[in-house]
């Protein structure tokens, strides 16, 4: 019995460095993130946004993208 792929509906970034109280909270359609310091904050969003912008580029949503190739994009631009 052949077994379907998992899909992503949606990606989740939780920041965890946050030192001075405010409550960070970014979300759309098809992501949130959650907490961090301001700098992480900002660099999670943005890299989940350039993953998005990725894929639409590709004509794919995130459901319709293999998670391997969703992580290569994090990766991509979480660097830099």
């Amino acid at each position: 019995m052949e077994r379907d792929k998992p899909k992503i509906s949606g990606l989740l970034g939780i920041g965890l460095d946050n030192k001075d109280g405010h409550k960070r909270i970014t979300k759309a359609e098809k992501f949130a993130i959650v907490g961090g310091s301001e700098e992480t904050h900002e660099r999670m969003t943005k890299t989940v946004v350039k993953t998005f912008e990725d894929l639409k580029r590709k004509g794919k949503e995130i459901e319709d993208a293999d998670h391997r190739e969703v992580q290569d994009l994090i990766q991509k631009h979480s660097e830099g």
